[in-house]
């Protein structure tokens, strides 16, 4: 699995804390059984972040509820377009993604590209940083807060059973790292991001 870490200007202590390999490799599901892989990291204000997506046409995901997931439905069975729908709730340290964005594929909400984010302070990484309870800490930054973003994001190609419970739901592309890649030039392009630094496998600082 690879990565890739964007820094803005003169902001390093991210690269310092993805080093010490203190951060998963893949999300869980509520079921406790991995989930998508974790695949890149930002580094910047919630508002910033918002920004950067909203720029290259992406859209923010409703928070998942009784009126988003009965859209959502709906958007399924009829295969109408739905650009804000809800995603299912991956976990990392130890609660949901605080956001996610998205970009739907022929208009259609069955197919996208979407990355959801989890956030920790770096205010508080000099103090923890190297120790587990750093990655412990469930409390989200301050909305105005420089926070590092570690986010996983993957494709969904089309409509899947679960094995288990035969629920619809999305399949997702196997490869993690080919939509990685793809974020990263939809940002790249755009220019709203810079100082993009990437790890390949056999170097990768995810693994823990």
């Amino acid at each position: 699995m690879g990565a890739y870490v964007v820094f803005p200007r003169a902001v390093r202590i991210g690269l310092k804390i993805l080093q010490r390999k203190r951060v998963p490799s893949f999300t869980i599901t509520g079921d406790g059984l991995p989930g998508d892989p974790v695949n890149l990291a930002l580094i910047g204000t919630l508002h910033q972040l918002r920004t950067a997506f909203a720029t290259v046409g992406w859209s923010e995901a409703d928070r998942l509820g009784l009126a988003s997931s009965w859209h959502m439905i709906r958007a399924f069975v009829f295969n109408s377009p739905y650009a804000t729908a809800p995603f299912s709730t991956l976990y990392l340290f130890g609660r949901g993604q605080d956001i996610g964005f998205q970009k739907a594929i022929d208009n259609t909400p069955r197919k996208r590209h979407h990355i959801r984010f989890w956030a920790s302070s770096l205010a508080r990484a000099e103090d923890t940083l190297g120790t587990a309870s750093f990655w412990l800490n469930t409390d989200r930054p301050a909305e105005n807060e420089r926070a590092l973003w570690v986010g996983a994001g993957t494709k969904d190609t089309g409509l899947s059973l679960t094995r288990l419970t035969f629920q619809i739901t999305h399949a997702t592309d196997s490869d993690a790292n080919a939509e990685r890649d793809y974020i990263v030039a939809e940002l790249t392009s755009w220019k709203v991001i810079d100082d993009v630094t990437s790890y390949r496998s056999g170097n990768s600082f995810l693994h823990t």
